[in-house]
């Protein structure tokens, strides 16, 4: 059904996705509405059309499926219209001025005759221009925003494409719907096609074809492909655009003219296609890094094998060869690879380059892709680690604006004689290049992973190109240390990682440790049920382990009943029941109370939040504050206040941040997370359940990476099917990149 009316209070308003709930007020009545409303405000008259539904906390709601924003349909409306704030200039006692002076003309005032509120008194000639700007550009972005949303692109482009196309910008589009793929990466192209054949483009017509192979270049890349194999692509547009090879060869020749790709042949002859932006990226790494390489080795130490000695009397513990040769090649490159499983000592080399070049005054900083990993790297060495995005001071840079144009960043350099980066496997090509604008000449890089675990969420495979290139000096930790041959968990994740089922009960030694247990089910009630079991005190006699303390649940998806989604609920009921009956908060269908484990899954660098300090300084509490909390860290709901509309979160590095009920998007329950989400971060104890899922998830480096997140314990509850399919199922969704052949190029 349809109604028409007015947005009387918004109750609730998601800043991310814009869902909104509100009071609406119609000539019949005051209702709640629901609904995705971009750009819309208290005062704004809308017709929607959706039904209503009864729900069962809230009662009678319309729920909106479509809108129409429509002009004040009387002068009160006009006046709360003028005075919501989103007017240039105007507040609540000159909207009343501006409807008093003119009335029913008060529109057409500012769309055609703004000198006129110059006649309002405190209205400006300057003020006059500004605010009918602000009128019609807040009318314009309106309209594009209805607009949009037919070929699925969210409201927060409209912004991007009123100030490309200003006020002409719908009938831009409506002459040429292909200019909307260089606007948004998640466009429906389908929808974009039709209306453009129905406005009578030919099949063949060259916009339309180069549009296709855009679009299939955006699809790859959203897969972690940097570039596309010139004969798929080609194979790829005829399928979607049904159109003859010439054509498509045709729309390639005239996008390489223009510049908008690159066609890159290889020595085996195959030919690659590319987005400019990308090809300039994976140029771009390959020239900084080799550079930094070739230039003058200035942070080298004389007498290395005295300071290893030295440093070895210090730690007290013994280098092996390896380990020794990982040094000296720190100390003879300016750029180095260290790579290698766990237990292998990576940790214990990071460790001795920091004592070593410090000793000698060198200054010394650790970065790591994601917050955890940072806190991780900072725990297991003693030093402070940054986040990548912290240290490069990246945090305002738009995504799509990364993927189009990278070169136009200049980042901020790093002052540092040596920089230490862990878990370099989950660093995509752009924050690769990103790190590599920033380092000085001369500056030593340690990149620091594991090339076995899941790749990068972004495009590019940067760590396997580098090291395959062969051009990096680099050195393999293969052996695994006595004293982690002695884990179930480091043994059984090399042998996934070589193809090789658990350990069988024959093949343990007696003195290996009992951190590892694999519970054999196919039924996934009663996995659910093992799973409730084990995070509800099964676990406390055998190591004193406590779910909020030490407990992390793994799964390989978000969906289903052992999905993130459900073990969420589920553990929440047994773990954190509210029996005091204690403020709690609904958002996205997640009920957020104190007590409650959560995850940040979204850099937010504005987020202020204050830790307290260690003693007292001159009288003074030594209270740290600062601001962003980033994807991937986690922490505990501590309280829910409703009169502030705030949820206070103590995140487990001790920082306490404060979030507005309209920001609880940015934070998902993390009794259970995903295993993406887990990469870089390390637990006690991990309960990793494996349920039948789609193939694509369930891979060799998917298991491995779950497996190497416990510390103490791990337990795995699946089929032995499904496990041994994980093992031997190397997929590869191998990626289509060409740093490694550039690398391998003569500069």
């Amino acid at each position: 059904m349809e109604i028409t009316g007015e947005i009387r209070t918004i109750i609730y308003k998601n800043e991310v996705n814009s869902y909104l709930v509100a009071e609406f007020e119609t000539d019949e009545e005051v209702t709640t509405v629901v609904g995705y409303l971009p750009f819309v405000n208290v005062g704004d008259t809308l017709k929607l059309v959706g039904k209503f539904v009864e729900h069962k906390d809230y009662g009678r709601q319309f729920k909106v499926d479509t809108f129409e924003k429509m002009m004040p349909q009387n002068l009160a409306a006009l006046e709360k219209y003028l005075a919501n704030g989103k007017i240039k200039g105007i507040g609540e006692a000159l909207a009343k001025r501006i409807i008093k002076k003119f009335g029913e003309d008060t529109i057409k005032v500012f769309q055609s005759y703004p000198e006129r509120l110059v006649e309002v008194k405190g209205i400006s000639k300057e003020k006059a221009k500004e605010m009918s700007e602000s009128f019609i550009e807040n009318w314009e972005v309106w309209q594009i925003v209805g607009f949009l949303e037919k070929f699925g692109i969210g409201a927060e482009h409209a912004q991007k494409v009123f100030d490309l196309y200003g006020t002409n910008a719908i009938e831009e589009m409506e002459q040429d719907p292909y200019i909307l793929i260089d606007i948004a990466r998640g466009v429906d192209f389908k929808r974009i096609d039709k209306m453009a054949l129905d406005l009578g483009i030919s099949y063949d017509n060259e916009k339309r074809v180069t549009s296709g192979i855009k679009y299939g270049l955006i699809r790859s890349t959203n897969n972690g492909h940097s570039c596309v194999l010139k004969d798929n692509l080609i194979e790829f547009v005829i399928n979607l655009l049904d159109v003859s090879t010439e054509n498509v060869e045709d729309g390639l020749i005239a996008l390489r003219t223009k510049g908008e790709i690159v066609i890159e042949k290889r020595d085996d002859g195959l030919e690659y296609v590319y987005s400019s932006a990308f090809y300039n990226t994976e140029e771009e790494i390959a020239f900084r890094i080799k550079r930094l390489l070739n230039s003058k080795n200035m942070k080298k130490i004389t007498g290395l094998d005295k300071e290893l000695k030295k440093a070895e009397k210090l730690s007290s513990i013994e280098l092996s060869e390896k380990q020794k040769e990982a040094l000296k090649l720190v100390n003879e490159n300016n750029v180095t690879i260290i790579t290698g499983g766990p237990g292998t000592g990576k940790t214990t080399i990071i460790k001795n380059i920091i004592d070593i070049y410090e000793d000698k005054g060198k200054k010394v900083i650790l970065a790591a892709p994601t917050g955890r990993a940072a806190k991780r790297m900072t725990e297991t060495t003693g030093k402070e680690a940054s986040t990548l995005h912290r240290l490069l001071e990246i945090g305002k840079i738009d995504d799509d604006s990364l993927y189009k144009n990278t070169s136009k960043y200049e980042g901020a350099p790093i002052d540092a004689d040596v920089i230490i980066v862990d878990e370099v496997s989950m660093m995509d090509m752009f924050l690769m290049n990103y790190l590599l604008k920033c380092v000085y000449q001369g500056t030593k890089l340690v990149l620091v992973g594991d090339i076995d675990q899941l790749p990068s969420v972004g495009p590019g495979s940067v760590l396997k190109d580098l090291i395959n290139s062969e051009e990096i000096p680099t050195i393999k930790l293969d052996k695994i240390f006595r004293q982690a041959a002695r884990s179930k968990i480091i043994v059984n994740a090399h042998r996934v990682n070589e193809g090789e089922k658990f350990l069988s009960k024959s093949e343990e030694e007696e003195d290996m440790n009992e951190d590892f247990f694999f519970i054999k089910e196919t039924n996934q009630e009663k996995m659910l049920a093992q799973v409730v079991s084990l995070c509800t005190g099964r676990l406390e006699k055998y190591g004193n382990y406590d779910f909020f303390q030490n407990i992390q649940v793994l799964t390989p998806t978000k969906k289903g009943m052992l999905g993130t989604r459900e073990l969420n609920k589920v553990l929440q009921e047994n773990l954190n029941p509210n029996l005091n009956n204690l403020p709690e908060k609904a958002s996205m269908g997640a009920v957020f109370r104190p007590g409650d484990r959560v995850m940040q899954i979204k850099n937010n660098y504005d987020i202020y939040w204050e830790r307290e300090g260690t003693g007292k300084l001159g009288g003074i509490d030594n209270k740290e504050v600062g601001s962003g909390v980033f994807n991937g860290e986690i922490g505990t709901i501590t309280n829910v206040d409703e009169r502030e509309k705030q949820v206070e979160i103590k995140f487990d590095d001790d920082k306490i941040a404060w979030y507005e009920f309209s920001e609880l998007d940015q934070i998902e329950h993390s009794y259970a997370i995903t295993i993406h989400k887990a990469q870089g971060s390390e637990f006690d104890v991990v309960i990793m359940v494996v349920p039948p899922s789609s193939p694509m998830l369930l891979t060799r480096n998917l298991l491995y990476t779950g497996i190497t997140r416990a510390k103490k314990l791990l337990i795995v509850i699946g089929s032995e099917k499904v496990i041994d399919f994980m093992i031997q199922n190397v997929d590869s969704k191998k990626r289509n990149t060409g740093l490694e052949f550039k690398m391998k190029l003569e500069q």
